[in-house]
């Protein structure tokens, strides 16, 4: 008969290995549990604007927020406005505020925006002055005093700013663009005054010309966006 023995390994102290390789697993599983509380501690212990700052740096890397990026060809994942922002932030405050007063009072069609500067409200030329004027038409009334009421609602100062394309003016009344986009933004601030009843010391208006343009004055398309009355909420200071 064949005599079984039993299995002993070739190896000098395979078995003491082999006995000992679960501890190793153990280890590292208590390791890696050890790292994840002591990141949820330091996430704990993390000042809410530094943790939002991150969230939207890496929302950035990936390029899911940004832009507005979409995972499939012609489907949009995000409104391209959107953005992570701190709610405590008084921009981002103020931004909602604007927001949610021009589409009680019906504002449509205008674009608002958050920036370094403010909440920017931006109305393109035509639809408050006929070409190369300064007198408010009468269609623009009534958009007026919408933005009058939405003012109102934001008790923080405003400054209204006028622009022009590069296509220089020479006229009696406006020997240059200086003088036509600053009669346009006091024109603005003047009826704001007189007919939406906004306080006169929360107002100020200043003419830029040709020099801050939102596009290069290289097409009429990109002339007739640069034309534009700019309406900035400014947060108050803390």
């Amino acid at each position: 008969m064949i005599e079984r023995r039993p299995w002993i390994s070739e190896e000098p102290g395979r078995q003491q290995h082999d006995a000992g390789a679960w501890q190793i697993v153990y280890t590292g599983f208590i390791l890696i549990l050890l790292c994840f509380f002591i990141m949820l501690t330091s996430f704990a212990s993390l000042d809410h604007s530094r943790i939002t700052q991150f969230v939207q740096s890496f929302s950035n890397a990936v390029s899911v927020f940004e832009g507005g990026r979409s995972l499939e060809p012609g489907k949009t994942v995000i409104n391209a406005d959107a953005m992570v922002v701190d709610k405590e932030d008084p921009i981002a405050l103020l931004f909602e505020t604007v927001k949610q007063a021009g589409e009680q009072n019906g504002l449509e069609g205008i674009s608002i925006q958050r920036s370094e500067r403010g909440v920017v409200m931006t109305l393109a030329d035509k639809m408050l002055f006929e070409s190369g004027e300064a007198v408010l038409s009468p269609s623009s009334h009534e958009l007026l005093k919408k933005i009058g009421m939405i003012v109102n609602s934001a008790h923080t100062r405003v400054d209204i700013q006028g622009h022009t394309d590069d296509q220089p003016i020479r006229t009696p009344d406006f020997p240059s663009n200086w003088e036509l986009s600053t009669a346009r933004a006091v024109n603005v601030l003047r009826y704001l005054v007189a007919e939406a009843g906004v306080s006169p010391h929360r107002l100020s208006a200043v003419g830029l010309s040709k020099y801050h343009p939102l596009v290069p004055n290289t097409s009429a398309e990109n002339k007739a966006r640069n034309r534009r009355v700019e309406i900035i909420f400014r947060p108050e200071s803390p």
